[in-house]
């Protein structure tokens, strides 16, 4: 194992807890943004959706018990600042990383992309449902955290299309 591939689950762990705080941390304190006109979300939706993905490589790197560690990281630094948002986003996460489990992990031998895309589809609905009724007992926001988390995704799959593609042409 080299150095790089050995530090590969520590920074995808870290990142993907860094993300939980960060979607937290918008927001307890940007609060609401607009997705497309007249449709808003909490501002933690972009956030949401790259750590839907970074779940997903940090299970392809070592095992599903780094993601449930990684969420309960970013949950014990959430809760710092906002213990309700926290416990909103721990339970949405895991809930979310069940789900993940169920898809991904036997879609994966189908390839990356579509597994990562599978798995978000179901993960993004129902994080976005655990969160918004725990965090402000409604569903108002629905779909602009569907359509912000599913923005990312296609975002984050566009960007592993392009690395795969690097290196492709690298090893030719």
């Amino acid at each position: 194992m080299t150095p790089r591939s050995a530090a590969r689950p520590l920074v995808l762990a870290s990142a993907y807890a860094l993300t939980v705080v960060a979607s937290n941390l918008a927001v307890a304190y940007v609060g609401m943004l607009p997705v497309l006109p007249g449709i808003t979300a909490p501002a933690g939706v972009y956030l949401v959706g790259l750590a839907l993905v970074l779940r997903d490589l940090l299970q392809d790197a070592t095992s599903w018990r780094w993601s449930v560690a990684a969420v309960a990281m970013g949950a014990a630094l959430s809760a710092l600042f906002s213990p309700e948002l926290a416990l909103a986003s721990a339970a949405a996460f895991l809930l979310s990383e069940l789900a993940d489990l169920a898809v991904y992990t036997p879609m994966r031998r189908r390839g990356l992309i579509i597994a990562v895309a599978a798995s978000n589809a179901v993960g993004l609905l129902l994080d976005s449902v655990l969160f918004l009724w725990l965090a402000f007992g409604d569903l108002a926001y629905l779909p602009g955290q569907v359509l912000g988390k599913t923005w990312m995704t296609a975002a984050a799959i566009v960007a592993l299309l392009a690395i795969r593609r690097a290196r492709l042409e690298e090893a030719r």
